[in-house]
């Protein structure tokens, strides 16, 4: 077969789809009976620079700023090589989608630019998440022609002595191992965020935190290339979130925050700036008693994220609540009366004063929790690993001497990312935004490798 894809999450499936647009037949295998992975789990939401749903909304953004955030955000330590190429396709990819896919993304205009994204970049379906941008994906896989298999796995790649890839070993749900030829291979599997061993080895840190991603993110792939010989960077790098609902297992989203939400712990104290470092911020949050805490705020806040999935799920199962006063919100969380009044109090002196407070966050006026007031318990949770299978600028994985293997390409889970070599730099979105891009040049690279081979 010309083209073998590991993986039918939004990375695999983008890079079928590419292939596919040039006019190649490529096989998919997916592990899982339902295809699903971190996509599935996510937002449904992705970065994207210079697109036309930006300029429509008078919205000044380019490839190069989206490169200036991504190094600002991984202190420089981002391989630049990856970055300018996720940030140089991210747009091109989101028109192709909606143009020759049909996918019905556009800007998510109430995503504020924050935590390192200088421009209003993240898109998204209105209402949807990233369970429906798998379907969607896969109805235009079946839609194209594209064959899947699904309950089948990778279990080894086969090279020749000049490093390129000949075949792969795949295993199906009956346990029978196949040796399949193909021209070329492209991983598209999920990190190792559920391979405890793996996690233990490269960030200790997160043997704390609860594990929030798919299951089937075990390494495979990862495992596979190095055994080649492929090397590997950024393996301390994790998506980390300190607000997992507690105990529904559902995300508060990130925009409770951002429009001035705020998280004490259960002695009702802020431990840090909610506006600084969105991943970064579940390494305090697990250092506070019980590694819980609890996210604030008020009606205006709830009005403005109404819209999002998630809140609303979080709502419709009673995890949010709600009490018209300070007394009636520390009856509903059981958090000291006296030391939640004087946080919030702090919030309002430093926004008369327009002054930062005392952990370096800028309060506009009437920006923090007053009045109508809504909790939700948080745990902190890890998502997804971001450390993974080095590439160079074709996405093809390169070996630990430096040189490309000809014909293997990767992405997603499975290749290195751009947050630089721990939580602190994972700016929102990226975790899919890498996805889609890194899926896309994969998907071309791999049938311009093919169709040379004639």
């Amino acid at each position: 077969m010309p083209i073998l894809i590991v993986g039918g999450g939004a990375c695999g499936a983008v890079a079928a789809l590419a292939a596919r647009d040039a006019g190649l037949d490529p096989l998919l295998i997916e592990r899982d009976g339902h295809p699903s992975g971190s996509t599935g789990m996510s937002q449904g939401l992705f970065c994207a620079a210079g697109t036309r749903f930006q300029q429509e909304a008078g919205i000044d953004d380019s490839p190069d700023l989206f490169f200036q955030d991504i190094q600002t955000k991984s202190r420089g330590l981002a391989d630049p090589v990856i970055g300018r190429l996720i940030a140089d396709q991210s747009g091109p990819v989101l028109e192709w989608l909606h143009q020759s896919h049909g996918l019905p993304w556009t800007l998510d205009a109430r995503f504020r630019p924050s935590y390192g994204n200088s421009r209003a970049r993240i898109h998204g379906w209105a209402g949807h998440s990233g369970a429906d941008m798998v379907q969607w994906l896969h109805r235009r896989l079946n839609d194209v022609g594209v064959d899947v298999l699904l309950n089948t796995r990778l279990v080894d790649i086969i090279t020749d002595d000049d490093g390129r890839v000949v075949a792969a070993a795949i295993q199906g749900g009956d346990g029978e191992v196949l040796t399949v030829g193909c021209d070329a291979l492209v991983l598209a599997c999920g990190g190792f965020g559920a391979n405890r061993d793996m996690t233990r080895k490269y960030m200790p840190e997160t043997e704390a935190f609860r594990y929030n991603g798919h299951e089937g993110s075990e390494g495979d792939a990862i495992e596979i290339g190095e055994r080649l010989g492929a090397a590997v960077a950024d393996m301390g790098s994790y998506q980390g979130y300190a607000m997992l609902a507690d105990p529904a297992g559902i995300s508060v989203p990130p925009n409770v925050l951002i429009e001035g939400g705020i998280i004490v712990n259960t002695s009702g104290e802020r431990f840090t700036d909610e506006s600084e470092d969105i991943a970064g911020m579940v390494l305090p949050l697990s250092e506070q008693p019980d590694g819980a805490g609890w996210v604030i705020f008020d009606k205006r806040i709830y009005r403005k994220c109404a819209h999002i999935p998630e809140l609303q799920e979080l709502t419709r199962l009673g995890a949010v609540r709600d009490a018209a006063n300070i007394e009636g919100l520390t009856e509903r969380t059981g958090l000291p009366d006296r030391a939640l009044r004087t946080t919030l109090a702090k919030i309002r002196l430093a926004e008369k004063a327009g002054e930062v407070d005392q952990f370096g966050r800028s309060w506009g006026r009437g920006e923090g929790p007053s009045r109508g007031y809504y909790a939700v318990r948080v745990t902190g949770a890890l998502y997804h690993t971001q450390g993974g299978l080095q590439i160079d600028s074709e996405a093809r994985v390169v070996r630990r001497d430096g040189r490309p293997f000809p014909n293997l390409f990767a992405g997603g889970g499975s290749a290195r990312s751009v947050s630089g070599p721990s939580s602190w730099g994972y700016l929102p979105a990226m975790g899919l935004t890498t996805a889609v891009a890194l899926g896309y040049v994969a998907g071309q690279g791999a049938a311009k490798y093919a169709q040379k081979l004639g």
